[in-house]
C-alpha cells in the first residue's frame, strides 16, 4: 500500500518551492515508483533501495534520468524526513550528445508541412524566438510587443523573466492572427494553455510529412535557432542571453555544431 499522506506531502513541497509542472510530475512519479519497489515505508527507505531500485528500474534509462530520478528522491526525503538516503549513490555522468539540428531548408520543408494554418505560426515562433516549449505554451498576448518585433517570458527556467525576438515576418502574421483572438488570453489558446505532448505530436506528425530522418522535436528548433544564429556571425553571448541560459557553458554547444563556422576553417593541407 502506498502511504499517499508522504505522497500528499511531497506535493505539498513541490508546490511551496514553486517548481515547474515537469519537476513535480517527475518528482511524484519517481517517488511513488521507489515505494512501490521497496514496499516499504518512507521512513525506513534507505540507500540500499534506491540502489536496487536504480539497477532494476533505471539500468536502461539515459545518465540525464538517472540523476532526476536522484534529486527527486533527495528533494523529497530532505524535506518531509530531514535525512538523506542518496548520500554516497554515484551520480552517472551526463551523456554530452551533440543536439540534433536541423538545416534551413529543413526548417523550410518542415515549416510548410504543418497540417493548419496554427500549427504553422507555433513553429514559426519556436524557431524565430528560440523558446523552450513550456514557454511558448504558456505565452500570453499580452508579453507580446509586435510593432517592436520581441516579446517577454515571464518566469522561465530558474524564475527568470527574459526578452525574446521576432521575425518581422511573424509579427505581422500573428498581428492578423491575433485578431480575430480577442478573449484569447494565450497565444495559442483561449483561457487554458496547450499541453507542450500535444506541441510535440504535432511537430513529430510535421517531420514524418517532411520526410526530415532526424529526431525532430520542439527542442530541435530552439537547437536550430542558435545555431543558425551562430552561423550568422551572432555573438554567442547575445545568444545565450536570448535563450535564457544562465551559463555559457550551455550556449557554447552551439559552437561544436556550426557547420558555418567549421565550413570556415582553414585546411593545413591549402597552406603547404
Amino acid at each position: 500500500m502506498i502511504p499517499e499522506e508522504f505522497l500528499k506531502k511531497l506535493e505539498t513541497e513541490i508546490k511551496i518551492a514553486k517548481l515547474s509542472p515537469y519537476t513535480l510530475r517527475n518528482y511524484f512519479a519517481f517517488n511513488k515508483q521507489l515505494l512501490l519497489h521497496s514496499n516499504k515505508e518512507p521512513d525506513l527507505i534507505d540507500s540500499q533501495d534506491i540502489k536496487y531500485f536504480l539497477a532494476e528500474k533505471m539500468n536502461d534509462r539515459a545518465a540525464i534520468s538517472t540523476i532526476l530520478c536522484l534529486a527527486a528522491f533527495k528533494f523529497a526525503y530532505t524535506n518531509i524526513l530531514e535525512k538523506d538516503p542518496t548520500l554516497g549513490i554515484k551520480r552517472p555522468k551526463n551523456d554530452k550528445k551533440i543536439p540534433s539540428v536541423l538545416t534551413k531548408e529543413e526548417v523550410i520543408r518542415l515549416i510548410d508541412s504543418a497540417y493548419s494554418r496554427k500549427s504553422k505560426l507555433m513553429m514559426q515562433m519556436l524557431y524565430s524566438s528560440g523558446l523552450r516549449v513550456s514557454e511558448l505554451v504558456n505565452l500570453k498576448i499580452a508579453d507580446l510587443n509586435l510593432n517592436e518585433n520581441i516579446g517577454y517570458v515571464r518566469s522561465g527556467k530558474g524564475k527568470k523573466d527574459r526578452m525574446f525576438v521576432l521575425s518581422k515576418k511573424l509579427s505581422k502574421k500573428l498581428e492578423k492572427y491575433l485578431e480575430k483572438k480577442k478573449d484569447w488570453i494565450y497565444v495559442l489558446s483561449e483561457k487554458k494553455s496547450l499541453t507542450t505532448r500535444n506541441i510535440q505530436k504535432i511537430i513529430k506528425k510535421a517531420s514524418v510529412k517532411a520526410g526530415i530522418n532526424k529526431e525532430v522535436t520542439p527542442h530541435t528548433l530552439r537547437h536550430s535557432f542558435a545555431t543558425h544564429l551562430l552561423d550568422m556571425g551572432v555573438d554567442i553571448r547575445k545568444i545565450q542571453e536570448l535563450l535564457g541560459h544562465s551559463s555559457i557553458a550551455t550556449t557554447q554547444i552551439y559552437t561544436h555544431i556550426s557547420s558555418e563556422q567549421l565550413k570556415s576553417i582553414k585546411n593545413p593541407l591549402d597552406e603547404l
